[in-house]
């Protein structure tokens, strides 16, 4: 038994007086004639944050959230029971729940659990919530806030949260399979507010991972935290009005690629291609794109915030090549949408825990590189935007229609960037900007790992990504004319 294996079934199984014997029992009792999916899901979730502001300890807590789920799946309908207990009665009560929309008398066959390892584990099965003692992640939070203030006076405030979490998971299903997964998260957010003369302007910034806190001190990663959302404070206290106007607009690398995440990703899962709803439903093989452009998304990439060594229906995750050189090659499925698309799964089947269902979900999604330096993007431009960071945004999946804020841009005019500006949105439609994208930058990277994904009132940890591109003409709102 591999060490994941076993963590997991002390953690979740032994713990609460069950075996394999009864859960195979359980899964028997659910394979009927028609039925294409049946799975236990075990969970058991270890989280602390601890956070400081103006210089004191304001709040530190800790949660534990234990549960299991049972999901039946015939054709189209689902069944599904979840219970905040792991237990005998608990996993045949929700085992019956879910089991309502059969309908069939018939027997089953047999289940036969076999456990399996992780072939390539992504990331440390230590829980990091013990790595460090609590003193020391104290001591991390007030040294991030003193060297916050030691950047300049006009740092009036500054606030700093610690996150860590341990979620130990294990799923069996009808085929057999019986797998397991320990899954560390680490992240540390800090907000910066500077006042200038009676103005007061905001900043901020964070990262994380897949590890345990020492991530957050090795390379001074908190540490450059704080000095990132000081910089990005300053900076807007210097910002004029944003220019209003159909313009060019670059997109810097790393985080900005949220908009590619949230205006043309979702609308590459799965569940809304099958229903018809999204923009680019039917359109494998089609040019959605400019040739410059290859999407991907990546389960894989070790210790990232998106990635998984399985998803939450026990399948390895994978490198899915979206769009290729414009052409779209493949959506982004769980193994319902993928049965009934007849396609095949590819890992990307995730829920926020036990107490719900699993559906097709981004993990790493990012564009590749291109060909062009960032100083050749920029010279380019005669007069534009460029956008090195983002805020909140919003997407209608079914039109493909986006609303983004940035929250550092600056002015573009004659091929250099000139001033910092403010409250500049970005309006447009997601599968438009892919035949709009100019150039592509050779600087890809990823964002820092704070990304989190909202879908259908779920919310999971993701990544993004991107080089610097060019969108040739974008919307800006803003409260300057161009």
């Amino acid at each position: 038994m591999t060490d994941t294996l076993a963590i997991a079934q002390q953690s979740l199984l032994s713990s609460s007086d069950i075996d394999l014997g009864q859960l195979q029992r359980v899964l028997t009792s659910l394979w009927k004639p028609g039925v294409n999916i049946a799975d236990i899901y075990l969970q058991n979730t270890y989280q602390e944050t601890w956070g400081i502001e103006d210089q004191l300890l304001k709040s530190g807590s800790f949660e534990i959230d234990r549960g299991l789920s049972v999901r039946v799946v015939m054709g189209e309908k689902t069944g599904f029971a979840y219970n905040d207990s792991i237990d005998l009665e608990s996993l045949h009560n929700s085992a019956a729940m879910a089991s309502q929309i059969i309908d069939s008398k018939q027997a089953g066959k047999a289940c036969q659990l076999q456990g399996k390892a992780i072939a390539n584990p992504l990331y440390s099965e230590q829980n990091p919530l013990k790595a460090f003692n609590d003193r020391k992640k104290i001591d991390l939070l007030k040294q991030i806030d003193r060297v916050a203030r030691a950047q300049d006076k006009r740092v009036i405030r500054v606030n700093a949260q610690l996150s860590a979490s341990y979620d130990i998971v294990a799923i069996a299903n009808l085929t057999g399979l019986w797998i397991a997964d320990v899954r560390p998260l680490v992240s540390v957010h800090v907000t910066v507010i500077a006042e200038d003369k009676g103005r007061i302007e905001r900043g901020f910034s964070g990262c994380g991972a897949r590890a345990d806190y020492q991530y957050l001190i090795d390379e001074n990663r908190g540490i450059n935290c704080a000095e990132r959302a000081v910089r990005q404070a300053l900076l807007n206290l210097e910002a004029i009005a944003a220019p209003a106007g159909v313009m060019p607009v670059i997109l810097g690398p790393g985080w900005p690629g949220v908009l590619l995440h949230e205006a043309i990703g979702h609308g590459l899962e799965g569940d809304f291609n099958r229903k018809g709803s999204s923009a680019f439903s039917g359109r494998i093989g089609q040019h959605v794109a400019t040739s410059a452009c290859t999407i991907v998304d990546d389960g894989q990439l070790d210790g990232r915030r998106g990635s998984l060594s399985i998803d939450d229906e026990g399948t390895v995750t994978q490198r899915t090549v979206l769009v290729e050189n414009g052409i779209l090659k493949a959506y982004m499925h769980d193994r319902l949408n993928a049965d009934l698309m007849n396609h095949i799964p590819t890992g990307n089947g995730r829920r926020e825990s036990y107490a719900c269902l699993p559906m097709p979900r981004m993990t790493n999604t990012f564009m590749l590189p291109g060909q062009c330096t960032q100083e050749e993007i920029i010279a380019s431009v005669d007069r534009g935007l460029y956008v090195a960071d983002m805020s909140g945004g919003q997407v209608d999946i079914t039109s493909g229609q986006f609303v983004f804020s940035t929250s550092e841009a600056y002015l573009v005019e004659k091929g250099r960037i000139i001033h910092p500006v403010k409250d500049a949105t970005l309006i447009g439609h997601g599968p438009d900007v892919l035949t709009k994208i100019a150039l592509v930058g050779n600087d890809l990277q990823l964002d820092l790992g704070i990304g989190v994904c909202g879908k259908d009132g779920q919310m999971v940890p993701v990544g993004v990504g991107q080089p610097s591109l060019l969108i040739k003409e974008l919307v800006v709102g803003g409260t300057q004319l161009n």
